[in-house]
């Protein structure tokens, strides 16, 4: 079970870094981007649930010139920068808000976007459901998300060191689909794609994870410190599960839209 407030917390010290860092939000931002490409959309309000700093809004305004966009996120850190990227005229709304509990009327717009939101909520059906309730009839959710396969190395290397928590488990594809229908969406399409991501150097990996605010939120996870040694020998595990130099880390992208009901 992942911790809310330490989710926030490191989102919080992450955000004037993380555009730089985490490269697969902008990996999955162009995939989402494409996937909504064939869909005929008359989107006037739309909500960035989960916006970061607010680059999928900067890339739907150019579809959507006339949009009202609404960048919501947990962290308020992301949201100023979200603020200050935009310029006077294209200057999204910016709300702090838990995406378990949505502060806008039911019906309220007609694109919903989650980019990577999704791998930090531990049980996504309340979420789904505020999004089918914010949702107009006939308007679309998309969303990009991390699938189970998903930095196994490092879970692998990880198990060889303890039995503690320190990987996010990641929801099946199906089991979100089958969460999207609970929900009262309709008609939910989605799709995999994979990327691997390859690190000459481990230290490298670290930064990145940490730049991204991707470090271990899990309740289940060590108190204090790591450790020198049991930090090494979980390197020394991760180059042999990744076949040696370069780390070699398999990402599972799992793409998905349907319709508000």
């Amino acid at each position: 079970m992942l911790v809310q407030r330490d989710i926030q917390r490191r989102f919080d010290r992450a955000a004037g870094g993380f555009d730089a860092a985490d490269f697969v939000h902008a990996v999955t931002r162009e995939g989402l981007a494409e996937r909504l490409q064939p869909l005929l959309i008359e989107a006037r309000t739309i909500l960035d649930l989960g916006a970061a700093t607010g680059s999928a809004g900067r890339l739907l305004r150019r579809r959507f010139r006339r949009a009202r966009i609404v960048s919501l996120d947990l962290s308020h850190a992301m949201l100023r920068q979200a603020r200050r990227r935009g310029s006077w005229f294209t200057r999204p709304a910016c709300v702090q808000a838990d995406a378990n509990r949505l502060p806008f009327a039911d019906g309220a717009f007609d694109l919903v976007i989650a980019n990577q939101l999704l791998p930090w909520i531990p049980d996504p059906d309340p979420v789904f459901a505020e999004v089918a309730r914010v949702l107009k009839p006939g308007g679309v959710f998309a969303f990009a998300t991390l699938g189970p396969d998903s930095l196994r190395e490092i879970a692998a290397a990880w198990a060889e060191v303890d039995e503690l928590a320190h990987v996010n488990r990641f929801a099946d594809m199906h089991d979100i689909g089958d969460g999207l229908v609970r929900a009262g969406l309709k008609e939910p399409v989605l799709d995999v794609d994979r990327l691997t991501v390859s690190y000459e150097n481990p230290d490298k990996l670290w930064r990145d994870l940490t730049s991204a605010g991707a470090r271990n939120s899990l309740a289940g996870r060590a108190g204090g410190l790591v450790g020198r040694r049991r930090f090494g020998r979980m390197l020394d595990a991760l180059r042999r599960v990744s076949s040696g130099a370069p780390l070699q880390l398999e990402l599972e992208l799992v793409y998905g839209h349907c319709w508000g009901a």
